[in-house]
């Protein structure tokens, strides 16, 4: 049995093979602990479009981690990913009407601007993640929430931290950083919402200002308002930084793949969606049972939790052909990196907007670069990419 709380030694640097193995022998595989890990497509997009059988609601899994009333229990249970109708509904509308097209339209000179800055900056031998992949989420969500650039600096490690703590399993040291994070984020934020209070930013440039004005269902609480501008921070920063990271890493990895991108760079857009599929940043997701399910054979007790093996259901060969294949032009792509339904990402457009200028205009900078020795993955189970990249660019 694969046990996700132990996986094998060589899981969190390639977990790919065991994902084969999972979809081929057991894409419903029981847990020690109860719950049940699901890897087919067919299976993650059905659960992901009924949201009557199977809700996003994490306080009866979350109590037990984090303790009943904790900095993160109190976060993970309030933010707009652990959450169904009606605050789901209400904070998801405030932060679509945030991104229109024409928001985004808005955005994109400013991307383009802070990626090239970011170019003209990195050394001739740099790491690809600290020096450029990590910084530009970091900065896009800074400006979507108007936060001044000098006060930017602590915000990704409190983003690693909270998200850290999403993992299977976790020590001592990990959750108490976790809960450190939340409530120094906590305590930054209550003092930036004062701010904007009392100096509010213009609500069609400024999601916090939206935030904080609510909409004709009426205000956020307190609570709702100060965690979901964490989710904010955190639903956009490791994924968006893994999606670079691992799109600049398959395409060292796969000079053909490369160098097709470098003589069409129409190409840019499928690129970024194969990466989406093949290396997922988000490799799982989770909901739980409201009554009796079958599936694969197995019968599901109401209450159970399940662990959404996106990595796994974007290699099913029943949907994708030749699925482990790095293909930059694949179409159909219908991967399910952003999940689906009613809690498909709202910031997919944007990471997409993202991923394919940060690529683009790092390839056409750079086009000889390449990896050098040193690669340190990620080391996280339900993230997927690195730590470090190290590269020569010239």
């Amino acid at each position: 049995m694969f046990d996700l709380s132990h996986p094998p030694a060589d899981f969190l640097e390639n977990p790919f093979p065991h994902y084969d193995r999972l979809l081929a022998e057991a894409p419903v595989c029981p847990q020690p602990d109860g719950s049940f890990l699901i890897s087919r497509h067919a299976d993650l997009n059905a659960i992901y479009r009924d949201t009557t059988l199977y809700i996003s609601d994490k306080k009866q899994a979350f109590a037990p981690k984090f303790g009943p009333g904790s900095p993160l229990y109190e976060h993970h249970t309030t933010s707009l990913v652990f959450n169904d109708p009606p605050l789901h509904t209400r904070v998801r509308r405030i932060m679509t009407s945030a991104l229109t097209p024409k928001a985004l339209a808005r955005m994109e000179p400013g991307l383009i601007a802070t990626v090239d800055h970011l170019l003209e900056d990195m050394p001739p031998e740099a790491d690809l993640i600290e020096d450029f992949a990590s910084s530009i989420p970091i900065q896009i969500i800074g400006n979507l929430l108007d936060v001044p650039m000098e006060e930017r600096a602590p915000l990704r490690d409190w983003s690693l931290a909270i998200l850290g703590a999403l993992e299977p399993t976790l020590t001592e040291a990990q959750l108490a950083r976790g809960h450190r994070a939340v409530r120094e984020f906590k305590t930054y934020l209550q003092d930036l919402i004062a701010r904007r209070r009392a100096d509010p930013g213009d609500p069609e440039t400024d999601v916090l200002t939206r935030l904080i004005n609510g909409d004709d269902s009426g205000r956020l609480t307190e609570t709702e308002l100060i965690q979901n501008c964490i989710f904010i921070l955190n639903a956009g920063h490791e994924t968006t930084t893994n999606l670079i990271g691992n799109g600049l890493a398959l395409l060292n990895d796969f000079p053909d793949q490369k160098q097709r991108l470098i003589e069409d760079s129409a190409l840019i857009d499928t690129m970024v969606e194969e990466v989406l599929r093949l290396r997922s940043p988000n490799q799982f997701g989770n909901r739980e049972t409201t009554a009796p399910v079958t599936l694969g054979g197995y019968g599901i007790p109401p209450g159970s939790n399940l662990h959404l093996c996106i990595g796994a259901a974007n290699r099913d060969p029943a949907v994708f052909e030749d699925p482990g294949v790095f293909d930059i032009a694949r179409r159909p792509n219908r991967h399910l990196a952003f999940a689906g339904g009613p809690h498909v990402c709202v910031g997919l457009t944007l990471a997409r907007m993202e991923g394919r200028i940060a690529i683009a205009r790092f390839l056409r900078r750079y086009p000889s670069y390449r990896l050098t020795e040193g690669r340190v993955p990620g080391g996280r189970i339900r993230f997927h990419g690195y730590q470090h990249l190290p590269a020569q660019l010239g």
